[in-house]
Order: C-alpha cells, then sequence, then structure tokens
C-alpha cells in the first residue's frame, strides 16, 4: 500500500539512492498519494526537489473564466452524499472559487447536489479529461451545465470549479 511503499522508498533515499515521482494523472503529491512520500522525507529532513507539470486543478481554474485570484483546493470530497452536502453548505457564500476533484462514479450525483444546495443560477465550471483528447469544458449557471452534461459520456477524471456566490458570467 501507498504507506509501506513510502516508507520503502525514504529508506532508500536515506541510504543515498535516488527517487522519482512520476504520474500520469497530473502533479504528484496533490489529491494523490505522493503526499504520504512527501511527507515522509520531510520528516527525516529529506530533500524534495520539485519538477513542475500538468496540474488539472491550476489548468481548469487559467481556461474556466471563473475567478482566479483566491481560490481553495478541496480535493476529492469524501464519497457519502451527507458529507458533500455539508462542504457545499458550509461554503455556500465563499468569497473565493471552489476547486474540487470527483470521480467518474459521483461525478452525476455531485453535479445534482450543487444545483440542489447552491441553485441553479450558482456558476459552476465542470471539466473532464483535461490536457486530453476527450477533454470537455462546461462552464455557466449549474442548472444549464446540468442539462449540458446529462446526456454526456461520464467516463473520465474531473474538475469542478464553483464560482463565489455573488459571481456572474
Amino acid at each position: 500500500n501507498e504507506t509501506e511503499a513510502a516508507e520503502q522508498l525514504v529508506a532508500r533515499l536515506a541510504a543515498g539512492e535516488s527517487v522519482a515521482i512520476v504520474s500520469d494523472a497530473g502533479t504528484p503529491a496533490l489529491s494523490d498519494p505522493g503526499f504520504r512520500l512527501v511527507r515522509a522525507c520531510r520528516r527525516r529532513n529529506l530533500p524534495v526537489i520539485p519538477v513542475p507539470g500538468a496540474c488539472a486543478a491550476i489548468a481548469v481554474l487559467s481556461a474556466s473564466g471563473l475567478p482566479t485570484n483566491a481560490f481553495f483546493f478541496a480535493g476529492f470530497l469524501p464519497p457519502k452524499t451527507a458529507a458533500r452536502r455539508t462542504f457545499l453548505e458550509k461554503h455556500r457564500e465563499a468569497a473565493h472559487t471552489l476547486c474540487l476533484y470527483e470521480s467518474t462514479h459521483r461525478i452525476e450525483a455531485f453535479v445534482d447536489e450543487i444545483v440542489e444546495v447552491l441553485g441553479e443560477a450558482r456558476v459552476v465550471c465542470i471539466a473532464k479529461e483535461v490536457t486530453k483528447l476527450h477533454e470537455t469544458f462546461l462552464v455557466g449557471p449549474a442548472g444549464e451545465v446540468r442539462r449540458r452534461f446529462g446526456p454526456m459520456s461520464k467516463k473520465g477524471e474531473y474538475v469542478v470549479l464553483v464560482a463565489p456566490a455573488d459571481f456572474e458570467l
């Protein structure tokens, strides 16, 4: 598992070897098990050298048209509906853009929850397969985005942005 793998890699680093984390799903250590390795390195005062690469959250923020001056990256929300609804209710009046990741298995329900909790007029961006062949951006009022999203294939990796409460396109 990822905790054991992190400890094994840290032991190799402590012994003087070099280790690189490479991911085909964006920047390692952001909503990713690579975090455990970085944390283990920091705990042992071992160097961590980032090599910039693709980051779905930042890519979507930059191309969405939603405010980017302040944003809150929450990564993946808990899988339970009640926890996701609680998160949305807690951040209902946020003065910053919310940035989330969601799985292909829960995205449809999450889009419905956004509309139900935040309302049809709340501006959102649902992006999937960013920087890939089937990249898709849906930006607009949540009710409209939900209607356009309905008939689409749900396969893919998702970034969900929720604009501040007072934002209009």
